[in-house]
């Protein structure tokens, strides 16, 4: 008899024991798919959830997000982080609305092209969206890759082409058993396989993992180094962007002033705001949220 191919072992596994997620329900469309995946790039899932429903309910297709304001995505977006990915997914919906007619494409090359959807990103949508088949490689999938095939004990800082190469090796031939194992690897990675406490005994690939063969520890230091967050641009950024959601329309400087004491760092952090495009100043004296202003409809497909 056959062996199990690496890849249908941790596709049975995952069907046992996979997380329930939303954006994982039968017939969840590839709009959802993709808020999901953007939402949740450097972002935990228990913070994801309410803030990924939230955005639905309110903008359930591209095209209704593409009629409503830059502003009002990012208010939108709250304190999820990373307030760019807000103004990015809006633009997308634009972009969508204008090239496809409303609908996410479902062709690699479509969706590379749609601002600021990447190389995982594009191949997430069409494997969990359409099933297709394509190695879907974030910081989870290169561990599980890394230590089950190649040995080593963790994977480099960045995915490199050779990370999808060997992915997509390990993935089935038929689209749709591919898009499962894509799932699966990941989820393997983000429950069982993690970085620093590994829960070995629980993975469905233990036996033939070359790194648990080799002996080799996990790393005892942090994968990156914690970035500080008290006192820094990006805490002030924050502060600021936190009082101009809160105001509809142009917001005095004098109000911002009061947000952080040091003027140089204050200063810094509203200038480096409005040249990543979230904040726009208003006369001399003012700023507010991009685009805070009427929308203006696209027409819906």
């Amino acid at each position: 008899m056959t062996e199990p191919t690496f890849a249908t072992l941790v596709s049975r596994w995952y069907e046992e024991n996979a997380r329930d997620l939303p954006w994982r329900e039968p017939g969840v469309g590839a709009w959802a798919i993709l808020v999901s995946e953007v939402m949740l790039q450097q972002t935990p899932v228990v913070r994801v959830l309410p803030a990924w429903r939230a955005w639905l309910d309110r903008w359930p297709d591209p095209a209704a997000l593409a009629a409503d304001t830059p502003a009002e995505a990012i208010r939108m977006w709250g304190r999820l982080g990373y307030p760019r990915r807000a103004v990015r997914l809006r633009d997308c919906a634009v972009a969508i609305v204008e090239r496809h007619g409303g609908a996410v494409p479902d062709k690699l090359d479509q969706l590379l092209a749609l601002p600021g959807v990447g190389t995982y990103t594009a191949r997430a949508v069409a494997a969990f969206a359409y099933g297709q088949r394509h190695p879907v490689v974030d910081t989870n999938v290169r561990r599980v890759v890394s230590r089950a095939v190649a040995g080593e004990p963790d994977a480099g800082p960045v995915t490199r082409p050779a990370d999808l190469v060997a992915c997509e090796e390990l993935l089935p031939l038929e689209p749709a058993a591919a898009a499962l194992a894509s799932a699966a690897f990941m989820e393997l990675g983000a429950v069982v396989c993690a970085a620093r406490s590994p829960r070995c005994p629980a993975c469905p690939v233990e036996s033939v993992c070359a790194w648990r063969a080799s002996g080799q520890e996990a790393p005892a230091g942090p994968t990156r180094r914690p970035q500080r967050y008290a006192g820094t641009d990006r805490q002030v950024r924050g502060l600021l962007l936190g009082v101009l959601r809160e105001t509809t329309g142009p917001v005095p400087h004098q109000r911002l002033d009061q947000v952080w004491s040091d003027d140089v760092q204050r200063a810094r952090a509203l200038a480096g705001l409005v040249t990543d495009g979230l904040v726009e100043p208003v006369g001399e004296a003012a700023f507010r949220l991009v685009g805070d202003g009427p929308a203006t409809p696209l027409p819906r497909p």
